[in-house]
């Protein structure tokens, strides 16, 4: 954060001066000369002791070297030319962990990148006991990225990222908890392989799926074909089931112009009527025979008759 405040004291400090040296220097030129110098050096001096943090700073004052305290955020003074101040961002930083080249438990070559996570809780301990905290964390982030993967197979690589990255979080927060650093997530981003590796694997995933289309069309056959002999006895028990369905299919066609019905008549149906038309011609024959056999009765005595005359 800039230090305006600093800034706005030291040109106030300045005019000051000015307005004290100029109308010396019209009398006593040498004097007004020193005074000014002096003036100037006072003016830096002073307004470097004023400090300014930002809400998410914290200042770690060092005097003589030494560690003295922790200042902010806000206004705070300190003593000029004897005091040094390291600024702390306690916010949460993100640092990329690069790509990183890594072979696998089942020997796979894969290159993997990802995101590290982290805060500074302790601002005097980020200083002094690591030489730069966001370098060596991020080292230590691909060291134990490459040992994590080392010991995972490619399976585990592609299923567990989450598991992945919490087994990297665990090794590098145990580890720089002592330089008052905090661990809030590390995520794994890409994962490429070999194209022929990723070839390999998309006709496996290929065929499984198809497998398992075989098996769900299989039993849904199998299903169908027991609903199918369920339905079949239902309908042989009742004798009008069959037209009743046969009717149903009818009327849920449409009453559209592009459909053709075909209405089948049932066997049992045709078999009546032949039977029927058996019937009405055994009978027609037997009235045609008991008819001339009436006739031939009514016309015997005429010929008897004849006869005799």
């Amino acid at each position: 954060m800039v230090n305006y405040i600093s800034g706005l004291v030291f040109v106030l400090l300045l005019i000051l001066g000015a307005a004290i040296v100029i109308p010396l220097a019209t009398s006593s030129p040498g004097m007004a000369a020193i005074l000014g110098i002096v003036w100037f050096i006072g003016t830096s001096i002073l307004s470097n002791a004023i400090q300014l943090a930002a809400q998410w700073e914290k200042a770690v004052v060092f005097r003589l070297g030494k560690f003295s305290s922790l200042k902010g955020p806000g206004l705070f003074l300190i003593v000029p030319l004897v005091d040094q101040v390291r600024m702390v961002d306690g916010r949460v930083l993100a640092i990329e962990i690069p790509q990183q080249q890594v072979i696998t438990k089942d020997n796979v070559p894969v290159s993997i990148n990802g995101v590290l996570f982290f805060k500074v809780i302790r601002a005097a301990d980020a200083i002094i006991r690591v030489q730069d905290y966001r370098y060596a964390i991020s080292q230590y982030a691909q060291t134990s990225l490459r040992d994590v993967i080392g010991q995972m197979t490619l399976d585990q690589l592609l299923t567990e990222r989450e598991e992945i990255g919490k087994a990297i979080e665990d090794n590098v927060a145990r580890d720089t908890e002592e330089w008052g650093l905090e661990i809030t997530g590390i995520r794994i981003q890409d994962i490429n392989m070999p194209e022929e590796l990723k070839k390999m694997m998309s006709r496996q995933a290929s065929a499984e799926r198809e497998k398992r289309a075989t098996i769900t069309k299989a039993e849904g056959d199998r299903d169908a074909a027991v609903n199918l002999t369920l339905a079949a006895k239902t309908m042989a028990e009742s004798p009008g089931a069959m037209q009743l369905r046969t009717l149903q299919t009818i009327d849920g066609l449409g009453p559209t112009a592009s459909n053709t019905v075909v209405l089948a008549v049932p066997m049992d149906v045709m078999q009546a009527a032949a039977r029927v038309n058996e019937l009405l011609g055994s009978q027609a024959v037997k009235g045609e025979i008991e008819a001339v056999k009436h006739g031939a009765i009514l016309n015997a005595p005429d010929s008897e008759s004849e006869k005799q005359t």
